[in-house]
């Protein structure tokens, strides 16, 4: 299948981008796609039957460490050291 840009498509891509190309730009964007395009057909014709989907490419099923609670309530540690507080909160000076 051979893989055709249109300037529909284009312009649609820049305006989502928010990218503004002189006519050279233009031309060499959509030969750009075009190739990409074209790239993932011929990667289309591979043969993947078979073959388990990958969500990583490192065999590692969990890397992260469980979230494990080691300091359910300090509040009054945590505001020991609270230039002002109240009502167990921080005052913060108001921003605008």
């Amino acid at each position: 299948m051979s893989a055709i840009i249109t300037d529909e498509i284009l312009d649609n891509t820049l305006i989502l981008a928010k990218l503004e190309m002189d006519d050279n730009q233009r031309m060499q964007a959509k030969n750009d796609m075009e190739r990409m395009l074209e790239y993932i057909d011929k990667l289309n014709e591979l043969d993947t039957e078979g073959i388990d989907a990958m969500s990583h490419s490192f065999n590692q099923v969990n890397c992260f460490r469980e979230d494990i609670v080691t300091n359910e309530d300090d509040t009054e540690n945590i505001l020991s050291n609270a230039p002002q507080k109240e009502n167990n909160m921080f005052v913060v000076p108001k921003t605008f």
